[in-house]
């Protein structure tokens, strides 16, 4: 694949995001990195001295659409969590909406982010979902998710010097 020089690193912008932010600092968020949700939920288990975190995981889907512009797909998958006391249903909300600020205070800076990529081909898609995860998922931790899609333009351009014999229809 042929790279335009310009590479934009989700997992590197989201940990700098949690590292500057206010709301995160003043309510005991830290930033980690895991392997799919079952590092998520392995993490919380290990974590239970932090009160909140930020987790992004190693993995990404994706994939090339070739039709129209050809581009690449990633998508890389955030996890939030908050503690809070077990079986406490109003701590829980309190958890939840503490999450869904920190969330919106993080699209406020990506909607920026979003048009100095576009600059350089890269695109974020804008449709973001945040998803609360079951109560019953880790009991006494707020948990949810959000997933960023990033698209970059993919030259496919046939190069023969690639491949060891001409490639035909």
């Amino acid at each position: 694949m042929k790279d335009s020089g310009f590479n934009w690193s989700a997992t590197g912008f989201f940990e700098r995001l949690a590292g500057q932010n206010r709301f995160a600092k003043a309510n005991g968020y830290r930033f980690s990195r895991v392997s799919s949700l079952k590092g998520f939920h392995d993490a919380l288990g290990t974590m239970l001295s932090s009160k909140a975190f930020i987790a992004v995981s190693d993995e990404s889907q994706g994939g090339i659409d070739i039709e129209n512009t050809p581009h690449t797909r990633r998508v890389k998958t955030f996890f939030l969590a908050r503690r809070h006391a077990a079986d406490d249903m109003e701590a829980r909300e309190l958890a939840l909406g503490n999450m869904r600020e920190l969330f919106r205070q993080f699209m406020s800076v990506l909607i920026l982010e979003k048009t100095r990529l576009e600059e350089n081909n890269i695109f974020i898609d804008p449709r973001i979902s945040f998803t609360e995860i079951d109560r019953y998922f880790f009991t006494g931790c707020a948990c949810a998710f959000f997933q960023i899609a990033v698209d970059t333009y993919t030259d496919l351009t046939y190069d023969p010097d690639e491949w060891l014999t001409e490639q035909t229809p």
